[in-house]
């Protein structure tokens, strides 16, 4: 599905504040599971797990599950446009999410990530 993405499609999906944030933090961090997106955003489970979902559904997002957490990535399959636009927002609006960082660093128990296997 992401190598249908056209500009339209993608500025749709990021047409919601919660939407761009989980992006831009999960751009940064590379992966973050359901319960860290929860912490750093200051929001509730269903809340972010519902724009999650609609961002897998876009094609911007990949998930796996390991045991109880769910881990979301960017979808491998992202064209490099929209890496580039996701990173050049990233870079000039770090200040934007530094609340939302800060929450994320002060989280204590962020799940342990097992690394991927052959």
């Amino acid at each position: 599905m992401a190598d249908h993405l056209t500009p339209t499609t993608v500025f749709k999906c990021l047409a919601d504040e919660t939407r761009v944030r989980l992006m831009l933090l999960i751009t940064r961090e590379e992966e973050l599971c359901v319960c860290e997106l929860t912490c750093a955003l200051d929001e509730s489970q269903p809340k972010i797990s519902r724009h999650l979902a609609q961002l897998r559904t876009c094609g911007l997002l990949a998930d796996r599950r390991q045991g109880q957490w769910v881990y979301y990535r960017l979808h491998p399959n992202l064209p490099g446009w929209v890496h580039n636009v996701l990173t050049t927002v990233l870079e000039a609006n770090k200040y934007w999410l530094t609340p939302d960082s800060k929450r994320l660093e002060g989280m204590g128990d962020r799940p342990e990530r097992v690394a991927a296997c052959c």
